[in-house]
């Protein structure tokens, strides 16, 4: 793959109505919109990334697909929310990357992870790893049928609360007294393998 393909700016996986939302704080699924998304734009397959830095002066992706250089692949400021964002083509699932961030207070340059990242290398390394979430689940037939069985009507599975004996004249010990023994004070069974609450 080349190292030199563009950023694409034409394409936003945020819309103005996402921004409103995240700056009002009221978002709650951000996690489908900002860090890497592989997808095909144009005709080109290749990887949206998305970051919030509010402060920064300019933010690159970093990473093996073009051998870590920090002046390759800049995003593009969202007007200001904060917000950088662009497409680069040719990048897909399997890529390590970083922002390499250059903030406007004092000049300070940092390489971060992706805090949206769906996939991390394992510490000591820190890069993250463009991935999906695609996923081929064979769960159909409980599907079909979780309505009726998640439902006020549907039988649910009882429970039954033992707590655990004191010497105090055979009763149970006061709640103050549980924890000083060490010992778990309550366990929380199903009721057919629950234990009698007296002898």
């Amino acid at each position: 793959m080349s190292k030199t393909q563009p950023v694409l700016y034409q394409h936003s996986e945020l819309t103005d109505d996402d921004l409103f939302l995240f700056n009002q704080g009221t978002h709650y699924q951000l996690y489908d919109k900002f860090g890497a998304r592989p997808l095909n734009r144009g005709g080109k397959d290749g990887t949206y990334f998305s970051v919030w830095a509010p402060n920064a002066e300019g933010v690159n992706v970093i990473g093996d697909f073009n051998g870590w250089n920090k002046t390759a692949h800049a995003l593009a400021a969202r007007g200001n929310s904060g917000v950088w964002e662009g497409f680069i083509p040719g990048v897909g699932k399997g890529a390590h990357y970083k922002y390499f961030i250059r903030s406007r207070e004092q000049g300070y340059k940092v390489e971060k992870s992706d805090p949206f990242a769906i996939y991390n290398e394992l510490a000591p390394k820190s890069a993250s790893i463009v991935w999906d979430l695609d996923y081929a689940w064979a769960d159909a037939d409980w599907m079909a049928t979780r309505k009726a069985k998640n439902s006020l009507e549907a039988p649910s599975p009882s429970t039954s609360f033992t707590w655990a004996r004191g010497a105090r004249n055979g009763r149970g010990r006061r709640f103050a007294e549980l924890p000083r023994n060490g010992r778990r004070p309550g366990r929380i069974r199903p009721s057919k393998w629950a234990l009698p609450t007296s002898r």
